[in-house]
């Protein structure tokens, strides 16, 4: 018998809630098609939320949301609240508090999608960026002295753990082998200036590396690594990588990929709760017109029934995505030729055979 899961769903702010609407009419689909059961928990986690009561993330619903399998995400910032507010009081907050330690970013061109890169095509980009995802620069170690004055000092510390940074190398070892691909494994830092935490880095990178040794493993500056993303993608398989790095190489992964309407993640904990979510933000200028591009959600949703060890499902969104991408002109906000519950109306019905 097929397992029931409780997954929670915070759609969020501007386009957030229209483009998880459509990842849940998919998920509807490929559960009929593939006979799990689920039940849904809704959160109005959010700018509106917060404006009205002046709530982020209260504990009472920290709490309910640890009982979950998953979290399904659509999307946080709000035109009317301060940037960082609920950056910080929900999205940090959730993946520290769940310890979601992984955050994971697949960089994969499709077929019908164009890429900035000249001569490139889905066969060239296809890899994975493991980026650490509860340590270094974001955990706001640091503080200010003099602050306001001509004298004012700003200090931010980068805290990285022996224990945190070898769970997030043993988790990209093990996707290396798993994917079974060119069986790479890129660390990317900048050992020739931040001396101290990546020499940690490499260390363990190397000390683990000897328990794989069907695994190729190399290492790349994180400055020759953007350089190595434009110029031959086609040379990576699994890149892993720091807090900092991270979040600056997979908003260029998802540009030669096609862009933002297409890049999904996962902020994942594989002993607890891990949340899924689109990249793109909630572009709250699009909010209600139904023209926003919802396959990044719907991606979003594949990585989310691959992590619940829901394969066949996951595949055959896939290939509900793909039809779609063989429909659609444009991924941009308005220049689809199809509504946003048009595009998902394509994909549930392509994913339910």
């Amino acid at each position: 018998m097929k397992k029931a899961y409780q997954i929670a769903v915070i759609p969020g702010d501007g386009t957030g809630p229209e483009v998880i609407e459509q990842g849940i009419k998919v998920l509807s689909s490929v559960a009929k098609a593939e006979g799990f059961q689920y039940t849904l928990h809704h959160y109005d986690l959010g700018g509106e939320r917060y404006l009205k009561s002046g709530e982020t993330l209260p504990g009472s619903v920290l709490e309910e949301l640890r009982k979950m399998d998953v979290i399904y995400l659509g999307a946080i910032g709000h035109p009317d609240v301060k940037p960082g507010i609920l950056e910080k009081g929900i999205l940090l907050k959730l993946r520290f508090s769940l310890d979601q330690y992984i955050n994971l970013r697949p960089v994969k061109l499709y077929p019908n999608v164009e890429t900035p890169l000249k001569d490139k095509g889905p066969d060239d980009i296809d890899f994975v960026v493991v980026r650490e995802n509860t340590e270094g620069l974001y955990v706001g170690a640091g503080g200010f002295l003099k602050k306001g004055t001509p004298d004012e000092i700003a200090i931010q510390e980068s805290i990285n753990t022996r224990k945190g940074v070898e769970r997030c190398l043993r988790y990209a070892f093990e996707l290396t082998k798993k994917r079974n691909k060119a069986k790479k494994l890129t660390l990317c830092g900048k050992t020739n200036v931040l001396t101290y935490a990546f020499d940690l880095w490499e260390r363990a990178f190397y000390e683990i590396a000897k328990e794989y040794p069907d695994i190729t493993t190399d290492y790349a500056h994180v400055d020759a690594t953007c350089m190595w993303m434009v110029k031959n993608p086609e040379w990576f398989d699994v890149i892993v990588t720091d807090n900092m790095f991270g979040d600056i190489i997979t908003d260029l992964g998802a540009m030669i990929q096609g862009g933002m309407g297409i890049a999904a993640g996962g902020n994942i904990n594989p002993e607890g709760v891990s949340m899924f979510e689109p990249i793109g933000g909630s572009a709250p200028k699009y909010a209600g017109k139904n023209v926003i591009n919802p396959l990044a959600a719907i991606s979003a949703l594949q990585m989310m029934l691959e992590y619940l060890g829901e394969e066949k499902a996951a595949s055959k969104v896939e290939k509900g995505i793909m039809f779609a991408l063989s429909k659609i002109k444009d991924l941009s906000a308005g220049k689809m030729g199809y509504s946003t519950t048009e595009v998902g109306d394509m994909v549930a019905e392509a994913a339910s055979v």
